[in-house]
């Protein structure tokens, strides 16, 4: 039987260079820190990793298509207002007139990390539908970029899969952020069988030490674990493991000199044939950027954001995590998430504050 759809709109246009697809979902951020059952106040915010990814493309870049599905509700139509205020094209948002929008509760401890807890069973963003992204428009692509959440619940486990499938086939560089949230799974096993497919199509691979630790990848810093990515995963060229407040690691699997290290001359899509021969990965990294951390709440997505805007230019390895880790400290400046993202003259006005400063 057919999930039941209803488009925001059906103006095909220009298709933009860039698809971001998966959840759309509430942030109920709280007043205070501590643990939930303590907290008597929130903040209602926009959120859900994949469409931070798109509205921060939006703000560095051109808005990138989206490909997300929330309830026909109070809560899902705030949120696609939301994203049409950001610019975001309206014609891969979904109405779902059967099912819920997805709500998560965030807590923060005195540093500003956080915990999730989810109201996500059987909502609108589980409910993708494969197919949804047809040849043409796959075709016309650049860049496809997916996360893990919608990998965890059928049907869209499966439309999430056929996607980035789809458009590794197409010609488009695919990147995939796992974000794991193990609450969200019926296993670890589960977890790490479905994600590992998923990086079979992928060319670019965002996630933190504990995530690729999670996906059953060994090494004991975050370079060695971007290392063993690239040894046992056929697809990845490129792993971003991100710290924290400690910056980013790239481990590219390419022997190319970290400042020319540039987009066109990695092996996208083709074999790689460095690899094969045993050249080292070159490995990458950045400290991090201080900044004034009020919320770490979409900092990761602020990163791949960057990531993907300053790859996309053609910038060095060095240069796109750098621009990639100020991204995300500006992002940490704010409460939100997408209420944090930064355009292109923020950054650089950060990035000149803090080499004048230094």
């Amino acid at each position: 039987m057919s999930i039941g759809r209803v488009e925001l709109s059906t103006d095909m246009g220009t298709v933009p260079p860039v698809l971001v697809a998966g959840e759309t979902l509430v942030d109920f951020l709280p007043a205070e820190s501590g643990p939930l059952d303590d907290v008597d106040q929130f903040d209602r915010r926009p959120g859900g990793a994949p469409a931070n990814v798109a509205v921060g493309l939006a703000h560095l870049d051109s808005p990138p298509l989206f490909w997300t599905r929330v309830g026909d509700d109070p809560f899902g139509r705030f949120l696609a207002a939301t994203l049409v205020d950001h610019g975001l094209p309206e014609r891969y948002l979904e109405f779902d007139p059967d099912a819920k929008t997805t709500l998560v509760f965030v807590t923060h401890d005195d540093a500003g990390d956080r915990e999730f807890t989810f109201y996500r069973d059987g909502t609108a963003d589980t409910r993708l539908e494969p197919g949804r992204i047809d040849d043409e428009t796959l075709a016309a692509l650049e860049w496809v970029h997916v996360g893990g959440v919608t990998l965890s619940s059928e049907p869209a486990r499966t439309a999430t899969l056929d996607l980035v499938d789809r458009a590794a086939d197409a010609g488009c560089t695919v990147s995939f952020d796992p974000n794991a949230r193990l609450e969200l799974w019926e296993s670890t096993e589960t977890l790490r069988r479905v994600c590992r497919q998923a990086l079979v199509a992928t060319n670019v691979c965002k996630a933190t030490a504990r995530e690729l630790e999670l996906l059953g990848f060994d090494g004991e810093t975050p370079a060695a674990l971007g290392e063993d990515v690239l040894a046992q995963a056929a697809g990845p060229q490129i792993v971003f493991v991100t710290r924290g407040s400690e910056g980013a690691v790239a481990v590219v699997s390419s022997g190319q000199e970290a400042d020319g290290a540039c987009l066109d001359e990695l092996p996208w899509l083709e074999t790689d044939t460095d690899r094969e021969s045993g050249s080292a990965p070159l490995v990458v990294e950045n400290a991090g950027v201080e900044a004034d951390t009020v919320d770490t709440t979409g900092a990761g997505d602020a990163f791949t954001a960057g990531a993907i805007s300053a790859l996309r230019d053609g910038v060095s390895i060095a240069a796109a995590l750098e621009s990639a880790c100020s991204v995300a400290a500006i992002t940490t400046t704010a409460r939100g998430a997408m209420t944090a993202m930064p355009d292109r003259e923020a950054v650089v006005r950060f990035r000149e504050e803090r080499s004048n400063s230094d």
